[in-house]
């Protein structure tokens, strides 16, 4: 028999697994199939089986999700939602690796399965209306850019509105810098053990400048890159193994290994300790291999943030205000406000707002925008016009037919944002090939360890030690994950604003193949 069930508290393909897992694992169940989508278990038994007994074994599991008989189960009511400032993002956010297809987030995070930093969907009705003000005279506030006119200045945003990809492009670039401050000092402390006579055991002896190394090390650990170890152990959690879990181990083992001798010196072998007697520390390797991957992702968050640029140069191709007849009389208004069938008033020069037909006079515009045509087009009344394409010297009336997302002008923005989102088919084979990579490399750690402590020259467990960790460190996978998803999101967000709109990146991976180009003369 088959049963039905709902399942509560799953956030990602991970949840689900480990949800269809413990419920196969049931005494009695014969087969146990969960959908994410549907938030739904389908569960075929023996005998019929309580549902107390499920709901035991997720709560044994650790009680992060709920099952429940289907329509029995209510979500608490949502609390009344702020209003907010309208900004350029969504408020959905999705993996840039696209671990889970097209499945999108309600909040800034990490991504569940890789760890990356999740990015923002750009807000395709966000328009660019903001209120400016003077730096120097506050008081000073208008709905245009432009000089101040008391000192002449030029007025900047009151308001400056970051994307979630800027906010933590600053954040992880605040965070660099501490770690880089801390780090510097430690390495060189490192490195001066390799001189003769080092000058720094004048002033103080080996083991005073250990314990320096390790205050200086916690700034970078536990606040600058404290995120990739809860990253790693997320990852060993889900067992959705990534970057993050090597470097975890790896840095992690480095610099517990560092506390451990200088706080216990008297626990290891001779062989580990230097000619004053104290514990070789790797404090040095820990803060630099974090600090080098920090800088990895401040690169990336970078990436995101000028890919995105791409897409809000193409939201200041629409007007931010509009003129709208009500009752014979000119009324400015937002964007936002204007609805179908509103009748608008588009004066020489200026950018057409929205979608619509001339509903009086007639004019040439500027279409070099969707067409490539750089010579402008006659339009009388009947004809269609679009939104962001320029007015020329004529003033005319328009109906608005479409509005906001409707828009050709949004339609184009949001395929360069399903572009930038979308999977090359070469990402498979890395996603496939990744799955396999992690464990592959913990087990020839493992492997490397035992085989120079064995084999290897004296000290032979610090040279274990050592390449054990090296082996974590260098195999970490970054490049494999990265580059694909980087790749296409640099592609579409580069030809956007050159002009040229890619489908997705199957095409933009196609073009590789493609030898001889044709096109007409826009």
């Amino acid at each position: 028999m088959k049963h039905t069930y709902h399942i509560h508290g799953m956030t990602c393909d991970g949840c689900r697994k480990h949800v269809e897992e413990t419920l196969s694992n049931v005494e009695g169940v014969l087969k146990a199939i969960v959908n994410l989508e549907k938030s739904e278990a389908t569960i075929e038994m023996e005998k019929h089986i309580p549902l107390e007994k499920f709901q035991q074994a997720l709560k044994h599991d650790g009680n992060r999700y709920t099952i429940h008989n289907q329509g029995e189960h209510h979500h608490d009511p949502k609390p009344k939602q702020e209003t907010k400032p309208k900004e350029k993002g969504t408020g959905t956010f999705y993996c840039p690796m696209h671990c889970e297809g097209d499945k999108t987030y309600k909040k800034q995070g990490d991504c569940p399965v890789c760890g990356m930093d999740l990015v923002e969907e750009q807000n395709l009705s966000a328009s660019s209306a903001e209120q400016w003000t003077c730096p120097m005279h506050p008081e000073i506030i208008t709905d245009e850019e432009g000089s101040c006119p008391i000192c002449g200045m030029d007025l900047v945003p009151k308001h400056p509105d970051l994307s979630a990809e800027e906010k933590t492009y600053k954040h992880l670039l605040k965070k660099l810098w501490v770690a880089a401050v801390f780090t510097l000092p430690i390495f060189l402390i490192a490195m001066s053990e390799m001189l003769s006579n080092n000058p720094l055991f004048k002033v103080l002896e080996q083991n005073h400048w250990n314990w320096i190394q390790f205050v200086l090390s916690f700034p970078v650990v536990f606040y600058a890159t404290w995120m990739f170890f809860e990253r790693a152990y997320r990852s060993i959690k889900t067992w959705n193994l990534n970057m993050f879990t090597l470097i975890g181990i790896g840095a992690g083992v480095a610099w517990l290994f560092s506390v451990i001798g200088l706080l216990f010196p008297d626990l290891f072998p001779a062989q580990f300790k230097t000619e004053s007697g104290v514990v070789h520390v790797y404090f040095e390797a820990a803060t630099v291999i974090l600090t080098l991957v920090l800088l990895g992702q401040v690169l990336e968050a970078r990436a995101h943030s000028k890919t995105n640029s791409a897409v809000k140069e193409l939201l200041k191709l629409a007007p931010n205000k509009a003129v709208k007849m009500v009752d014979g009389e000119e009324v400015v208004v937002r964007i936002e406000e204007i609805r179908i069938n509103d009748v608008l008033k588009v004066k020489p020069g200026e950018k057409i707002p929205v979608d619509g037909v001339i509903s009086g006079g007639n004019t040439s515009i500027d279409e070099s925008m969707i067409t490539g045509e750089p010579i402008p087009v006659n339009k009388v009344e009947g004809d269609m016009v679009s939104s962001g394409t320029i007015n020329g010297n004529q003033t005319f009336l328009m109906k608005a037919e479409k509005v906001g997302n409707e828009t050709l002008l949004s339609q184009i923005i949001q395929m360069v944002n399903d572009a930038s989102r979308s999977r090359a088919p070469i990402q498979n084979l890395a996603d496939k090939v990744s799955g396999y990579f992690v464990p592959v490399v913990v087990i020839i750690s493992i492997l490397t360890f035992i085989i120079w402590s064995i084999w290897g020259p004296d000290p032979a467990y610090v040279y274990a030690l050592v390449n054990g960790i090296a082996v974590l460190i260098i195999a970490c996978p970054c490049a494999l994950g990265l580059a694909t998803p980087m790749s296409v999101m640099v592609g579409v967000g580069k030809g956007a604003q050159n002009g040229v709109l890619i489908k997705n990146a199957e095409a933009l991976e196609k073009m590789d193949k493609v030898d001889t180009l044709i096109i007409d003369k826009t």
